[in-house]
């Protein structure tokens, strides 16, 4: 990724919190120094400051919380020195921020807006006059910046300061949360910090954080109710260090009355053990995706850790699940509440969680459309996907869920900050929820209904998880490549599981592993893995599909790009092993990968496919490849098979290309040579495999009427296509690749 540097390079990841059933509130460290600060410009500070707070989740969430720099800047027309605030922009990430995610404002023409808004008759919180003031900032931009402005442009702008830091800190939010909130923060912090009530961001909170500094000019932060913390200086290291200071503070406070395993009211179920978690996530996983994609199809994340058994597992995570999140990054991800499924993971059967997860459901959708009848307004918009976001199960952990591995990650994320925030406050007080009103207004928020409406259309392959098998090398993979670039979720298998994971370095390198730090073990990866698999042997493909229900929560797709050919000795013979260890891998193997993965298909209930790459030689009669001829000719009707065993919900077709020399695995340079010597082809044994490859790629283009070589790009094309929504009527069909190939004809 280009200009992934972020200053990451210079802050110590070792603070990421670790939760332990005795300990969880912990104080935070500066990670401030100077001789790097002292390298950067004002605008790199101001995202050197935003890295340092948000690398921490436990100080700020992915996608939350905002920071700004008032600085002095050329104005481009007249020359002049005007002082322009640097924001944190709309969308932006604290923790990965860089230059561009900032928006750049003059702050005269904010601080003028004031004068607008007062002239409207009818205004103040959430009235169309407060909301038509976020087009107005796009009037306020400095230099042309394109980066669209945050809401809570304005908490920044009012804030008579040149620096300031608004994050969401999990000890800090405790406190903001607590029932006697107020009375706790005046505890902790004295006349420093002062409180705000809950008010949804926008201009009128900016404009009640300016009244309370100018009531209370000495005050160095504010808490805001149920949100989070905002704070200030006229020097940008005491700006952060005042935001480590007060975090620290509200943190020791909390943890002098942590209730360790009291926690949450106490132990109420014990943990399975790891092994029985995650075979139990594995068999329930596919069930209950089918169950929450009716409406818009997930991908999954699961988390274990310590912190999230302990809550799931106590006597008080249904009272607590009920009320639902209150900082409101958090309850746009994961909904007014989650899913808590009682279930007990000492005596119940998987088939009773099972019973319990489509009853729970069940209930969920109708407390969520009752949510949704009871709170909306005449212009509300139509009631979104009423699933569950968030799913709790005792013995087992926590399920995310979201449109993508990153959403689903941060979900979980936003989840953990809420278990921790509730650990806080009823380890101090009781926990309190915005009401369901409040919570209504932001999710509904007509602005955030204008910013789901202004988001580009999803890829063809979005929501769909997809493996591809033999994605080591050849068409594999080059079609890992095309199916992350068509949006697609992708486990990378090869029987090299070095090569696996290649393909996946170097995709990972390029797109990066996307927002949100959580998720457990192989659950907290990126869009992409890669593992090992043999498709001859069932043991090893189950234990790899049970990784991928792990990690993304099913499959819809299979391509099968793997093949196996077996190279004939001097005298054009293959040996009875080699006979039987060419079907093993072109035709059994298919069919154990099919058999097995039917039993996902079965259980999510949704629609997938199955593209299977055979050959032109399955059609196409000759000497000298007898094994492998025979083995694709039954691949080819294992395709027919599959197709009627696996209707209505799963397609099955092939692709059958001519030779494709280009990047196999198939084609070592001992079978270039041979094929070369078998047909008569000049060359000569100092040249290299690559030129040696192109002369067989040549001569075979010139039996086929195109006279062009097949590619790469034009396999995983065709095997993209059938897997797309492009081909959803087409089952049990052989497509050829093969420039055209008369021996090759349907007959």
């Amino acid at each position: 990724m280009s200009n992934h540097k972020n200053y990451l390079d210079v802050i110590d990841n070792k603070t990421k919190h670790k939760s332990t059933k005795k300990k969880y509130f912990r104080k935070v460290e500066s990670k401030w120094e100077d001789s790097v600060a002292k390298k950067l410009d004002p605008v790199e500070r101001l995202v050197y400051r935003s890295n340092l707070l948000g690398v921490d989740s436990y100080i700020n969430n992915t996608g939350g919380g905002n920071t700004s720099s008032k600085l002095t800047e050329k104005d481009p027309i007249s020359g002049e020195d005007v002082e322009v605030m640097w924001v944190k922009g709309s969308g932006g990430d604290l923790r990965t921020a860089n230059k561009v995610n900032f928006a750049s404002l003059y702050q005269k023409r904010l601080i003028s807006l004031q004068e607008i808004y007062n002239g409207f008759e009818n205004k103040g919180l959430k009235t169309p006059a407060e909301d038509s003031m976020t087009k107005m900032y796009a009037h306020c931009t400095y230099n042309l910046n394109p980066r669209a402005p945050s809401i809570d442009t304005p908490l920044h702008s009012f804030i008579p300061y040149k620096f300031v830091d608004h994050t969401h800190p999990v000890p800090v939010i405790a406190v903001a949360t607590a029932n006697n909130g107020e009375e706790l923060m005046e505890e902790i912090y004295g006349d420093d910090v002062k409180w705000v009530e809950w008010m949804r961001p926008g201009f009128e909170l900016g404009l009640k954080l300016q009244e309370a500094i100018e009531k209370n000019p000495d005050i160095k932060g504010i808490i805001l109710g149920g949100h989070g913390l905002i704070n200030w200086a006229n020097d940008d290291k005491e700006c952060y260090e005042h935001s480590i200071d007060l975090i620290s503070k509200a943190a020791d406070y909390l943890a002098k009355s942590e209730k360790g395993n009291d926690s949450y009211g106490g132990i109420r179920y014990e943990a399975l053990n790891r092994e029985k978690r995650r075979n139990t996530f594995s068999e329930i996983l596919p069930f209950l995706r089918g169950r929450v994609s009716q409406q818009n199809q997930f991908i999954g994340t699961i988390q274990d850790d310590e912190l999230t058994l302990q809550f799931v597992n106590s006597k008080d995570a249904l009272r607590l699940a009920e009320l639902g999140t209150s900082c409101p990054d958090h309850f746009l991800r994961t909904k007014i509440k989650p899913l808590y499924v009682d279930w007990d993971p000492e005596k119940g059967s998987v088939d009773d969680l099972k019973s319990k997860i489509v009853s729970g459901l069940d209930q969920y959708r109708l407390d969520y459309a009752d949510y949704y009848k009871n709170h909306k307004s005449e212009d509300s918009p139509d009631m979104r996907d009423p699933n569950p976001t968030v799913v709790l199960i005792p013995g087992l952990g926590m399920i995310t869920w979201g449109k993508n591995k990153s959403e689903s990650r941060v979900t979980a994320e936003f989840y953990t900050a809420a278990i921790g925030v509730m650990r806080g406050a009823e380890s101090v007080a009781s926990y309190t929820a915005i009401s369901k009103q409040e919570a209504y207004d932001i999710e509904y928020w007509a602005l955030e209904e204008a910013k789901l409406q202004r988001m580009p259309p999803e890829a063809e392959l979005s929501r769909q998880i997809v493996a591809v098998i033999g994605a080591g090398s050849g068409i594999g993979k080059a079609l890992v490549s095309k199916l992350i670039d068509e949006g697609a979720t992708v486990a990378a298998l090869d029987l090299n599981e070095e090569t696996a994971k290649e393909t996946v370095d170097e995709i990972l390198d390029k797109i990066g592993m996307g927002i949100g730090v959580a998720g457990s073990d192989i659950s907290g990866s990126g869009d992409v893995i890669g593992l090992s698999c043999d498709i001859t042997d069932r043991k090893s493909v189950q234990n790899t599909l049970k990784q991928i229900n792990i990690a993304y929560g099913g499959l819809d797709n299979i391509a099968v790009t793997a093949g196996l050919y077996p190279i004939p000795d001097e005298n054009g013979e293959v040996g009875d092993k080699a006979w039987d260890h060419c079907f093993s891998v072109n035709v059994k193997g298919n069919y154990i990968v099919a058999d097995e993965a039917a039993k996902i298909w079965n259980q999510q209930n949704l629609e997938g496919s199955m593209v299977i790459t055979t050959s032109a030689n399955g059609v196409v009669a000759k000497s000298g490849s007898l094994a492998y001829d025979t083995s694709k000719s039954a691949a080819n009707h294992l395709i027919r098979e599959l197709a009627i065993t696996l209707s209505p919900k799963i397609r099955v077709n092939g692709v059958a290309p001519a030779t494709v020399v280009e990047g196999s695995s198939m084609f070592p340079r001992k079978r270039v040579v041979a094929s070369l010597t078998k047909y008569g082809i000049k060359f000569n044994d100092n040249e290299d495999t690559k030129a040696l490859r192109n002369k067989l790629a040549d001569f075979y283009a010139e039996r086929t009427l195109t006279k062009q070589p097949i590619s790469l790009e034009q396999q995983t094309e065709a095997i993209y296509q059938l897997i797309s929504s492009r081909f959803k009527n087409t089952t049990g069909h052989i497509l050829p690749v093969d420039g055209g190939l008369i021996e090759a004809f349907l007959r």
